[in-house]
């Protein structure tokens, strides 16, 4: 990324509150072999011997409602191949202008298409900050996620949402990811005075990734395409992060384990 570009993403990070990579960030053999190991993970089946931690969904659950699998990457090789790559610190250095960056936990998301659906309504992920559920950390700590699409994403299969801005309104208590009435939550939603609600579909290719701030906004609809959206959602810190009282408990467990949560750019001083 030359450093031009680096500039005006940096600024559109900082305006939005989120970034959407123009191109994809990965080589596309290690988006791949994460795409297979997900399938792999989901039929718990680990080839590193180890297990993700427990999890709203387990090998054996309904394939039609949304699966959310925590810390994947504990349990295959490709996965974490992925997940400790060095582009996604590059791109998260750059956006945030970090000294260093570490993955501090990860999620295995996998939403179903509605045409295999055998129920009455498709899942959604409801509109939510990811910082009301973060609350092992410090107030004020640099948080933030990589969001990266394994397989392409379309209009039609469910694309994240962002509501551009938001995460200049403060924390929000209504967060709800597994909520469904989507329009229910938007209406019951502050939005602050001189602040509009807008909302933008995040596209992208097969190994592209957007980067988004941990009070943005976000929810998705239901995936109409005749395909799963996999991707994975990469939690990042920075320097400017600490547990609250230093504790490592819950979300900050492994984070002095680098085979947990590797640093993928810099290093601490």
């Amino acid at each position: 990324m030359d450093k031009q570009m680096s500039v005006a993403a940096r600024a559109a990070y900082e305006r939005d509150g989120y970034y959407l990579c123009p191109q994809p960030v990965l080589p596309a053999p290690v988006t791949a072999a994460a795409l297979t190991g997900m399938d792999e993970v989901r039929a718990g089946r680990y080839d590193t011997g180890g297990e993700p931690q427990p999890s709203p969904w387990k090998p054996g659950d309904d394939p039609n409602k949304l699966c959310k699998i925590e810390m994947p990457q504990l349990a295959n090789r490709a996965i974490w191949d992925l997940v400790s790559h060095p582009a996604l610190g590059a791109w998260a250095a750059a956006l945030t202008g970090a000294r260093w960056v570490q993955v501090w936990w990860v999620q295995l998301l996998y939403k179903p298409p509605t045409i295999q659906a055998e129920v009455p309504a498709a899942p959604n992920v409801g509109w939510h900050q990811d910082r009301y559920y973060w609350q092992a950390w410090e107030p004020g700590s640099e948080l933030f996620t990589a969001w990266v699409a394994l397989e392409e994403v379309s209009p039609e299969s469910g694309p994240m949402r962002f509501v551009p801005g938001s995460h200049r309104w403060g924390l929000i208590e209504q967060s709800d990811f597994f909520g469904q009435d989507l329009e229910g939550q938007r209406r019951t939603l502050p939005v602050p005075a001189g602040e509009t609600w807008a909302e933008a579909e995040v596209i992208l290719p097969a190994g592209g990734a957007s980067f988004h701030h941990c009070l943005a906004l976000h929810g998705s609809g239901p995936n109409h395409s005749q395909r799963p959206r996999r991707s994975l959602a990469i939690h990042l810190r920075t320097e400017k992060s600490r547990p609250v009282d230093g504790r490592r408990a819950g979300l900050t467990s492994f984070i002095d384990n680098p085979q947990y949560c590797p640093l993928i750019f810099g290093q601490p001083a």
